[in-house]
């Protein structure tokens, strides 16, 4: 079945950390550029970062720069997303998605990524 699944969201402190895991399945994983996005209440989805199928190159939307690491494990079809020095504006239900393959990166929420997990939510607050 190919699939997204993410965890490790909950909720942290301001200043705070947690580490999200997506874990791939039912296609090949190495084959992907892959991203994170998220979606605040009452706001549209918005993509986070990104890496491209090899690992070798990351991409983070400014506001994260920084403080977010994204990974990925080909070995074990995981993509992660370290998450340092939360802040409330941080609060989201937290999506991986999955670029389709032939392109390397897109740093918007675009038709190019064609699968996406249910989410995992983070919550900063004191």
């Amino acid at each position: 079945q190919v699939q997204l699944v993410e965890s490790g969201g909950g909720l942290a402190q301001p200043g705070g950390s947690l580490r999200l895991s997506c874990a791939a399945s039912g296609f090949t994983f190495s084959s992907h550029g892959m991203s994170w996005a998220r979606q605040a209440p009452g706001k549209g989805l918005e993509w986070v970062s990104g890496i491209i199928a090899d690992g070798s190159d990351t991409y983070y939307k400014d506001s994260v720069k920084g403080r977010f690491t994204i990974s990925r494990d080909n070995a074990k079809n995981t993509l992660y997303l370290q998450m340092d020095s939360l802040k409330p504006e941080d609060t989201a239900l937290y999506y991986c998605g999955r670029i389709v393959e032939g392109i390397i990166m897109s740093t918007t929420v675009s038709s190019y990524y064609d699968l996406w997990g249910q989410g995992t939510q983070v919550t900063v607050s004191s």
